[in-house]
């Protein structure tokens, strides 16, 4: 053999092994990997970045947002205003609502005697806000409902008429 083919031999030799070398130390050091992570804290600008400090500042709710349930009370009597129609609970997907009432028979009307809604199973659709003819129930924009039991997320009577109660840390 030559002096040139064994040149050749040698360069072709080391000109396949630098690619593969280059292949190989990519895939040690994750190229890919810190290319990506590049871009991505290029377009991350300190100044876009928005913090909420969240129980010491609540946060601002979309105006349509439904959150938890309430029975409204009349301002005047203090009573409920539902009427126990149960069209609430016959509009409800999920049917949660239970609606108990006895006709009163000095009035000829029906009494609410007991009303259950179980946050747990709920959508919040509106679909039983809506139904409502009297505007009684309402889905509010609180959104804090967790509890510690399955028997917390079913609401009685006392509870819809009282309304979420949201805790309101301060420093």
């Amino acid at each position: 053999m030559t002096r040139s083919a064994l040149d050749g031999l040698t360069l072709a030799t080391v000109e396949v092994k630098l690619p593969r070398m280059k292949e190989i130390l990519k895939r040690i050091f994750l190229w890919d990997l810190v290319k990506g992570m590049m871009l991505t804290f290029r377009y991350q600008a300190p100044k876009n970045v928005v913090t909420e400090q969240y129980p010491q500042e609540r946060p601002m709710m979309a105006e349509r947002y439904r959150g938890a349930p309430r029975l409204n009370m009349n301002p005047e009597t203090g009573e409920s205003l539902c009427i126990s129609c149960n069209l609430c609970a016959l509009a409800c997907p999920e049917n949660l609502i239970v609606v108990g009432w006895l006709r009163d028979d000095a009035t000829r009307r029906k009494v609410l005697t007991t009303f259950t809604y179980d946050t747990s199973r709920c959508m919040f659709c509106g679909l039983c806000e809506d139904a409502c003819p009297t505007d009684c129930l309402e889905l509010t924009q609180d959104f804090e409902m967790a509890n510690y039991s399955r028997e917390g997320a079913i609401w009685d009577r006392h509870r819809l008429e009282v309304g979420p109660t949201p805790t309101h840390y301060t420093r």
